[in-house]
């Protein structure tokens, strides 16, 4: 886990790292979410929708840009303010579509209230598509004396 200050974070600065979805993933979502919705449980019903097979939820795919800030960028320091996030492209597990990529880079930083900008990016391994890009605004906790 990184431990980043606010001064470690200057605009240009880094981190991806890489995740895999799985069948287990997305039973455990179904059942914090309670998301029963076909299109995500059920592969006749995906592929009569025009889909190779299951979509994976998105927001269980959004859920790594959690991971992205509060282990990567900044770190342990981090609080979550602000998510804007576009679904681009829908992600399957089938073929290795669940193997990804999260990156975040700082685009911006507020000295005054030590909030970073994040521009947040989420690509399928497979054929590196964007599949989700976004936006996050995190405050950076100082240490307390």
């Amino acid at each position: 886990m990184n431990r980043y200050t606010f001064e470690d974070c200057q605009i240009g600065k880094k981190e991806s790292f890489e995740a895999e979805i799985t069948e287990e993933k997305m039973e455990a979502f179904r059942m914090i979410s309670g998301d029963v919705n076909p299109l995500h449980t059920d592969e006749d019903f995906a592929q009569k929708k025009g889909f190779e097979t299951k979509v994976v939820y998105g927001l269980l795919t959004a859920s790594f840009f959690s991971t992205l800030v509060g282990v990567y960028l900044p770190g342990e320091r981090c609080l979550i303010q602000e998510t804007n996030f576009k679904f681009l492209k829908p992600v399957h597990i089938l073929c290795g579509g669940g193997a990804l990529e999260i990156t975040g880079e700082v685009a911006d930083r507020d000295e005054r209230t030590k909030q970073l900008m994040l521009k947040v990016r989420i690509r399928r391994k497979s054929d590196n598509a964007l599949v989700v890009r976004g936006k996050m605004t995190v405050g950076v906790l100082e240490d307390k004396l």
